[in-house]
């Protein structure tokens, strides 16, 4: 199972919905390790530095950052993009996939805006 950062703006109703599904989702947001401040490079180190895949809405900076970090060498562990005109239960069953059936390999370096 993906462990996970939230990102510090996320939609907690898609979060709790996740959770309700998978009790046992090993999660931080940003706000609990102490990133809630942090421009986005440094949250995408964070992230790819404790295994976590970063979990967002943010489509217009977040993508930019990573292919900067990316055209500098870094090796990222990825990012789930949720927009937030996607309906909550279309959210949720498409983390709860994602998070369940892949191995934090497979998103390496990868940038997966919802839905499937």
């Amino acid at each position: 199972m993906l462990k996970l950062v939230i990102d510090q703006d996320f939609d907690h109703d898609i979060l709790r919905g996740v959770l309700r599904r998978l009790p046992q989702l090993d999660f931080v947001t940003a706000l609990e390790a102490g990133l809630s401040e942090t421009e986005d490079q440094q949250l995408l180190l964070w992230a790819s530095a404790n295994k976590r895949i970063l979990l967002t809405h943010d489509r217009k900076t977040v993508p930019k950052h990573f292919a900067a970090l990316l055209d500098k060498g870094s090796d990222l562990t990825g990012v789930f993009i949720v927009p937030r005109r996607l309906p909550i239960g279309q959210a949720i069953d498409g983390l709860e996939m994602m998070i369940v059936c892949s191995e934090i390999e497979e998103w390496r370096n990868i940038v997966k805006i919802l839905p499937l």
